[in-house]
Formats: C-alpha cells, sequence, structure tokens
C-alpha cells in the first residue's frame, strides 16, 4: 500500500498528464469540449479514474465518451511513461455530474430569490390584520389594563 499523501499527488499528476494530452496530442474529431476535473487513484495504485465534464448536449457527451475511450491506451501508456511508475494505472472516464448539479442549484437558488422579492413587494402594500402594535401598554396612570382590573377584583374580595 502507498501512503495517501503519495496517492493524491500521482492522482493530480495523472489529471495534469490527461489534460495535455486532450488538448495537444488526441486529435478526435468526436472530442467536443472536454474539461478535466478530477483525477482519483486507488491506494494500491491500480486503478485511476479520470472525472471529466463536456460542454455542450447530450450528443456532444456521448461522442466525447467515445473518443476517450477509444484513446484510452495511448492516454495509460503516456500516463505510465510521465509517471515513472513500475505498473500504469488502468484508466477509466467517468462524466463528473458535479457541474450539472451545481448549476440546478443555481436555478434553484435564483427561483427562490425571485419568489422572496415578490413576497417582499406584496408585503409593502400589506396592512396588519389587528392593531399595529399588539402589545399591551400601560395606561396613562402608570398601571397597565391588566394590572387595573386585578385590584379592582382584589377591592371587591376584601370587602366582603
Amino acid at each position: 500500500m502507498v501512503d495517501a499523501a503519495r496517492a493524491r499527488k500521482i492522482a493530480d499528476r495523472i489529471q495534469q498528464i490527461v489534460a495535455e494530452l486532450l488538448e495537444r496530442r488526441i486529435k478526435d474529431p468526436r472530442l467536443g469540449f472536454v474539461t478535466i476535473t478530477d483525477a482519483r487513484i486507488t491506494a494500491d495504485l491500480s486503478d485511476a479514474t479520470v472525472f471529466y465534464t463536456v460542454f455542450g448536449s447530450e450528443a456532444e457527451r456521448a461522442d466525447s465518451a467515445a473518443a476517450l475511450e477509444s484513446a484510452k491506451g495511448l492516454i495509460r501508456s503516456e500516463v505510465g511513461r510521465q509517471t515513472g511508475l513500475r505498473h500504469t494505472p488502468s484508466l477509466t472516464f467517468t462524466h463528473d455530474p458535479l457541474p450539472d448539479s451545481a448549476r440546478h442549484l443555481d436555478d434553484l437558488l435564483a427561483e427562490a430569490r425571485a419568489k422572496d422579492a415578490e413576497i417582499a413587494r406584496q408585503a409593502q402594500s400589506a396592512q396588519y390584520a389587528g392593531e399595529a402594535d399588539p402589545y399591551k401598554k400601560p395606561d396613562e396612570d402608570g398601571e397597565s389594563a391588566e394590572n387595573a382590573d386585578d385590584s379592582s377584583d382584589r377591592a371587591g374580595h376584601s370587602a366582603t
């Protein structure tokens, strides 16, 4: 087993190598606008998963996945050459759903902001259902209305 720090460094290096290869050497016309977002490698350095996103439609995503799959051998040999590992890890390309999820969350937040703004506009012209200040206030003589009722009740009970 390899320590986690070394595995992370190798995964980062694999990410860089794959991104450079896609930019400079892989000339497959099916390959769309692909961005390598992350790479992860198992603790025994035998398998690496490369996450990517594709800017475009679902058809372009499928074409790019096929192009990556067909170039996997060339990419793996270049990864082995540049990393200097004794055993080159096998590569798996996986579409990264994170940007799609983030876009969906942004849309939901924008919708919530619009609803909040609509509620704020409605609240500006709203009026109270009861009094503007629902709390009891002391009378002019310093006693609250509740205390005045209690004192009159006590006075009535002591007289009898």
